[in-house]
């Protein structure tokens, strides 16, 4: 299941819009829904849209994953880190818990473990 945590960071790290577009039609399916404290979303459009959104709020920002994806049967939950590439800590930390069907993210639930202030 790491590689489903690598596609989904890829998805949110790709700032050109076609590229991103590509990755989540890889990364998600096309009903596939999106849920954290900041929004509910579904969709292909949705989940493009949001993530761009978190993109121009955190312009030159980096999703990376501290550890390794923790997973059973159709379930995968990792933390993340986002940040400045350079940075020695990370600006936002959460933790996501998703579905995984036939390959590909069916759903998302997020948490925010420390957000700045």
């Amino acid at each position: 299941m790491s590689d489903i945590a690598d596609r989904y960071l890829a998805v949110w790290n790709e700032t050109d819009p076609a590229r991103r577009r590509a990755l989540i039609a890889d990364t998600f399916t096309e009903d596939a829904s999106y849920t954290d404290p900041l929004g509910a979303v579904r969709g292909h459009d949705g989940i493009d849209t949001f993530i761009a959104g978190a993109q121009a709020q955190f312009p030159g920002l980096v999703f990376t994953l501290p550890a390794e994806p923790d997973a059973h049967h159709n379930l995968a939950r990792f933390q993340w880190h986002l940040g400045a590439p350079d940075a020695p800590e990370p600006l936002v930390i959460g933790f996501d818990v998703v579905v995984v069907t036939d390959g590909r993210i069916s759903a998302v639930g997020g948490f925010l473990d420390k957000v700045p202030a």
